[in-house]
């Protein structure tokens, strides 16, 4: 893949209007290293589908895998539909409460119209982290808080 920004403009495009980056010296490796392989690097966003909306909180986010889809990078969108029917497991958010895997789905989908609106769908990867959590034992469960 041939990219249109070199590294250090890809850089200053992605840090426009961000408070902080953990760390520009190792983004501008990662971008050094795709610009010079020709792979590009993988964008990871996830929400879980609690509400039927994408909120406020996110706008900023997708705008920026906005900027990284536009400078020829992949972009995935894990839908946290797992997490998402567990709600506030403490029961102190009433807020979060646990839904139903339809009720999950149907606000899955309009984040995936929303989310379509700002980022090119065709070119985005959606995942649902029910692909691995749902397969996984009480047993798993226990290793893995272990």
């Amino acid at each position: 893949m041939k990219f249109s920004a070199t590294p250090q403009e890809q850089l200053e495009i992605v840090a426009t209007g961000a408070a902080d980056i953990v760390s520009r010296d190792e983004l501008l490796k990662k971008f050094e290293k795709s610009y010079t392989t020709g792979t590009p690097l993988i964008i990871k966003f996830g929400a879980d589908p609690s509400a039927p909306d994408i909120h406020l909180g996110h706008t900023v986010v997708i705008q920026k895998l906005r900027q990284f889809q536009a400078l020829g990078h992949q972009v995935v969108f894990l839908i946290g539909d797992f997490t998402g029917r567990i709600g506030d497991p403490t029961g102190k958010k009433k807020t979060r409460p646990a839904l139903t895997e339809d009720e999950v789905m149907a606000n899955a989908e309009t984040y995936k119209n929303q989310i379509g609106k700002i980022l090119d769908l065709d070119k985005i990867r959606i995942v649902f982290n029910s692909d691995w959590l749902g397969k996984m034992t009480f047993a798993d469960v226990l290793k893995l808080c272990g």
